[in-house]
């Protein structure tokens, strides 16, 4: 049982689990492969950070989560326009893994170590249902896209490449 997992059942969501072998550097292609999913309805969650270049001017860089669909780029300019921010970048494996307490590979949006925002590529809400990690390397969980926005107050942007 994952910290995601608890979360979901303390929100009373309704999921599915999907197992598969974890490949490294697989991604979403090779779980969408091996389970017979559609990569667009596996959403990755990707662990970025609003204005790095800011240390200088005194500001740390704040961590957020990106849900986007599995075979889409953002566009670090659009979003980083959609925020109001000046830059965004991906965090590190290690801020993201001290952040988030998953392993990169294995980010769930739900049951992070620390409470941060969450933005969703508005498109992924169209879709019936869709298929995020659930806290850890090879879980899958398929849930209705708009579990993103009652449990985790996700924001919709629009930030594709």
């Amino acid at each position: 049982m994952t910290h995601a997992l608890r979360m979901l059942d303390s929100h009373r969501v309704a999921y599915t689990r999907h197992e598969y072998r974890y490949v490294e550097h697989g991604g979403t292609g090779e779980a969408a492969r091996q389970l017979g999913l559609d990569e667009h309805a596996v959403i990755k969650t990707l662990c970025m950070g609003s204005d790095p270049t800011d240390r200088l001017a005194g500001r740390t860089q704040s961590p957020l989560l990106m849900l986007t669909h599995g075979d889409v780029e953002v566009s670090t300019k659009t979003l980083a326009r959609a925020l109001g921010v000046k830059s965004i970048a991906p965090c590190s494996e290690a801020v993201a893994e001290r952040v988030t307490g998953y392993q990169v590979g294995g980010l769930s949006p739900f049951g992070t170590r620390q409470t941060l925002p969450v933005y969703i590529e508005a498109s992924v809400l169209a879709l019936p249902r869709v298929y995020v990690n659930g806290g850890r390397r090879g879980l899958l969980v398929g849930i209705e896209p708009s579990v993103f926005l009652t449990v985790l107050s996700a924001r919709e942007v629009h930030a594709r490449a």
